[in-house]
């Protein structure tokens, strides 16, 4: 933004706004952060079409989506050896088979994301959403009032995101909170788990 627009910018916000100016203008800085989080400091939001030209003219992507499958079943493999050792590579297959979008069941039927049960699928641009209310509350970068009005609307929510989020999307964001992976990876890995 130019010195000139900054300024008058401000001006706007400093001097001359309403109440639900202000709301507005809130708004769209929630939602800026949200893109700087997700995308980078570019000016605007990505133009999709754009961007799945440019991922398929570089990737096969049908190769890259099955080896992201393969990447997230032995991650997943691996951290249920992490976390319950005791278990034998029979029970380990099938929770991985059951947890993983997109795994066979045992009886080679189709599972939804959701965990071992099977849960109701959340749409694709739902989860992405409560991803990215999550990891905003999570780190500290929410807004008061954003909480505020999740908990009145929801209640516990952080507590329900984290019950309704599929396994492997739990394993990710895991990851990221610890640090085990950067915002960038942990971002594109989301987005090519969100599209499994």
């Amino acid at each position: 933004m130019a010195d000139q627009e900054l300024v008058r910018t401000l001006d706007f916000i400093l001097n001359r706004c309403n109440e639900r100016d202000v709301e507005v203008i809130a708004a769209a800085i929630v939602r800026r952060r949200r893109d700087i989080a997700m995308f980078g400091s570019i000016p605007a939001a990505p133009d999709p079409r754009r961007m799945a030209k440019e991922i398929t003219s570089r990737f096969n992507f049908e190769e890259t989506i099955e080896g992201l499958r393969t990447s997230i079943r032995d991650y997943t493999v691996r951290m249920i050896k992490q976390q319950a050792p005791e278990l034998s590579d029979a029970q380990v297959n099938e929770l991985t088979r059951s947890w993983v979008p997109g795994s066979q069941g045992p009886a080679g039927h189709k599972r939804k994301a959701g965990g071992p049960s099977g849960g109701k699928t959340i749409p694709p641009d739902l989860l992405a959403s409560m991803i990215e209310q999550f990891i905003s509350f999570s780190v500290g970068r929410m807004e008061e009032e954003e909480d505020r009005a999740l908990r009145i609307d929801i209640g516990p929510w952080p507590d329900k995101y984290w019950k309704a989020f599929p396994q492997v999307i739990r394993l990710l964001v895991t990851d990221f909170l610890k640090g085990e992976i950067s915002e960038t990876d942990f971002n594109s890995r989301i987005a090519l788990a969100l599209k499994l």
